[in-house]
């Protein structure tokens, strides 16, 4: 029996190592105190944004981490803990665990790895702030259009001046010289 306990205990190191490999972000939270209901909510809205929630006993995580090459994170694995693995938008969970924090301060958020790097607290607090990826992209899009926009609106005024009659347009000043050679 203790045999199966190992191989079912290492089972669940190598899931964790293998989310902590693949996912672009990983945020630890402090749930003590919050309820069923409230924890249900919470997955809830992180499996809407693509984000999967997990507890795990510290003991296992800490060798998924040794294996994994990210024992940096060994340091905030103290108390109840449940880890967000985000794969699709690395602020994600950030983001919705921010949100809920402000709404049930139960939940502590303690640290995360955002692409490799390791966030202490205040950081994922920074980057729960920033826009989803949609968000992101209507912001480079407005930027990029911007420029164009603005050269759309410079050759319309200028096309509406000639056409008030501010200045002659070209194929009128060409018709009194032809005439004049006439």
């Amino acid at each position: 029996m203790a045999k199966e306990v190992l191989v079912a205990k290492q089972a669940v190191v190598d899931e964790i190592t293998d989310k902590l490999n693949n996912a672009s972000s990983v945020v630890v939270a402090e749930y003590r105190g919050l309820t069923v209901d409230e924890v249900t909510e919470l997955r809830r809205a992180l499996r809407a944004e693509g984000v999967e929630l997990k507890v795990y006993k510290n003991k296992l995580v800490k060798r998924a981490t040794d294996a994994a090459g990210k024992s940096e994170l060994d340091e905030f694995l103290k108390g109840p803990n449940a880890f967000a693995f985000g794969s699709e938008d690395a602020v994600a969970p950030a983001r919705v665990l921010a949100k809920f924090a402000k709404k049930h301060e139960a939940l502590v958020l303690k640290a995360g790895i955002v692409e490799g790097k390791l966030l202490n607290q205040e950081e994922v607090l920074a980057i729960s702030k920033l826009p989803d990826r949609k968000g992101m992209y209507s912001m480079l899009l407005c930027t990029l259009n911007e420029p164009v926009a603005k050269v759309a609106r410079i050759v319309k005024a200028l096309a509406d001046k000639k056409a008030e009659g501010g200045e002659a347009a070209p194929a009128e000043e060409a018709k009194p010289a032809e005439e004049a050679a006439a």
